[in-house]
């Protein structure tokens, strides 16, 4: 496809780009929860997270630094939401994510995120004021049904304890798609700013956190890479795409194209891990894609937006 079509098609379909891109950041996604097993043989939890937003970070600052002249200062308020972003996804969100798959697989982690949309959708409708009409609601529902048949079988002996942890972490997710939406929408920072000051502050804090409880990181060649990818390509990249995308993409929509993480991590995992997925599992994973699909054809009520002119 050219250029010029492609430019057609984006202006017929305002949201094709940004639902493009976040296909793209789900698809990144897909990777971490396989590549940071690899890590975990060797670094603690916390150190992973911790190393990989810190050094996300410094891989964007130069860029961030580069224009920071055409930009206004950062008021205080603005300042404290970048502070709660980070916190909500980078300490507490994958912190807890990340602890939890050293007890159940890649795989089951990666649709337990499939709850986070029904989180964002009661939140998106309270806070943000973002309604989402019948077909979206129903989407959710769908969606959540095929995570309730890909877990029908129970879970195995110490699962319990890594679901729980995940699902703490489900919550400082669910803080972090709504903050990051009042904030995109209201196109008051640029996409850098909004990806780089909070995987700085997040990534800072986890890192001080993981001295505390895990000590000096001992680093292999191995462990090296697992950070250095982690950091550049599904931190750095990942969320200057899902930023992007979130300025036009309501939470609810971001966070159900994010539900297709489970097929990206499925194939992920029977590549490089040698899992496999059972016939139910398939089945269950079909049915959230089937929820994602009516969440995004699904036209939500957008609420008023002060600091936009209607539509």
């Amino acid at each position: 496809m050219s250029a010029v079509e492609t430019k057609r098609l984006t202006s017929r379909n305002p949201k094709l780009l940004p639902l493009l891109t976040a296909l793209l950041a789900t698809l990144i996604w897909a990777s971490s929860f396989v590549i940071v097993k690899f890590g975990l043989e060797d670094l603690g939890p916390l150190t992973i997270a911790g190393m990989r937003y810190t050094l996300g970070a410094l891989a964007l600052l130069p860029f961030m630094l580069l224009r920071r002249r055409e930009r206004k200062p950062i008021p205080g308020n603005l300042m404290v939401k970048l502070v709660l972003l980070g916190v909500s996804s980078y300490t507490i969100g994958n912190s807890a994510l990340f602890w939890g798959l050293k007890y159940i697989p890649a795989n089951s982690a990666s649709f337990l995120m499939g709850l986070i949309p029904l989180l964002v959708m009661i939140g998106g409708s309270i806070l943000l004021k973002e309604i989402p009409s019948g077909r979206q609601v129903l989407g959710v529902v769908i969606s959540l049904i095929g995570s309730g048949v890909f877990f029908w079988k129970g879970l195995k002996p110490g699962e319990p304890l890594g679901v729980a942890i995940v699902t703490l972490g489900l919550l400082g997710f669910m803080a972090f798609s709504l903050l990051g939406r009042s904030i995109a929408r209201a196109r008051t920072l640029d996409t850098l700013v909004l990806t780089t000051l909070p995987l700085l502050i997040g990534g800072l804090i986890t890192v001080c956190l993981a001295l505390i409880v895990e000590g000096v990181p001992h680093f292999t060649p191995r462990s090296i890479w697992v950070v250095v990818w982690l950091a550049l390509i599904n931190t750095a990249l990942g969320y200057l795409l899902y930023n992007y995308a979130l300025r036009d993409l309501t939470a609810l929509e971001m966070n159900m194209v994010m539900n297709l993480t489970p097929l990206g991590t499925a194939l992920f995992s029977w590549a490089l891990l040698g899992v496999s997925l059972e016939l139910y599992q398939g089945l269950g994973m079909l049915v959230m894609i089937a929820g994602v699909v009516l969440v995004q054809l699904g036209n939500g009520k957008r609420g008023e937006d002060p600091l936009q002119p209607r539509e």
